[in-house]
């Protein structure tokens, strides 16, 4: 199976150590793929590097158990060495095509494109398998973020690759998406920063099944 038919199309959520730190990480994703998650995405840049190793490991253990796609954040090493199932690179954190050559085709390759559809057409060329575009709204997890119009997250979604949405998305403005061609809406403080994650990942899964 080639990695561009591997990423599920729903929810696509990417860990935060400030909202769930330490032992709270693997129960706040448990609880997010019990609620339908389809995709965790791993970031942290603050652990050290055996505790990146440790709670990817665990994290990637998880995944499996629920059937859930799982992603690295910029580490393409740490992603081959616990046999993720791919990584995500910032628009600047990596050559492409190097890192599709060691990934293989059998690996997701994601890139963030923020609101850049020329970059994201070249970035397809290279051999990535989504492009994620954002912050679509204001975010307070990368509140300085650059700002994608929705008008250019529309002409994303006419790309030859899933597009991703992320920035500031929650359950009250997520219904603003739904007419546009999105692959994946990827949440981090709309979904960890809830009092009940498993209850808001199914409510941002059930979006999915309409």
């Amino acid at each position: 199976m080639k990695s561009n038919t591997l990423l599920t199309r729903g929810l696509y959520a990417i860990t935060d150590p400030l909202l769930l730190p330490n032992k709270r990480l693997l129960s706040g994703v448990e609880s997010a793929l019990r609620g339908g998650t389809q995709i965790i995405q791993y970031r942290d840049k603050t652990a050290t590097a055996i505790e990146l190793l440790r709670n990817a490991q665990s994290l990637r253990d998880l995944c499996v158990d629920h059937q859930a796609l799982f992603i690295i954040n910029d580490d393409l090493a740490l992603c081959l060495r616990v046999k993720a199932d791919g990584v995500h690179l910032g628009k600047s954190d990596g050559n492409i095509i190097k890192s599709r050559k060691k990934l293989g085709e059998h690996k997701i390759l994601g890139v963030t494109c923020h609101s850049d559809l020329v970059y994201a057409q070249h970035c397809i060329k290279q051999g990535v398998d989504y492009c994620a575009f954002g912050r679509i709204f204001p975010s307070k997890t990368k509140a300085n973020a650059p700002h994608c119009e929705l008008e250019t997250l529309t002409k994303a979604g006419k790309l030859s690759k899933p597009c991703v949405a992320i920035g500031g998305i929650t359950l009250e403005n997520f219904p603003q998406l739904l007419e546009m061609n999105i692959h994946n809406v990827a949440v981090i403080h709309g979904l960890f920063a809830q009092k009940n994650i498993e209850a808001t990942a199914r409510k941002f899964s059930s979006f999915f099944n309409k």
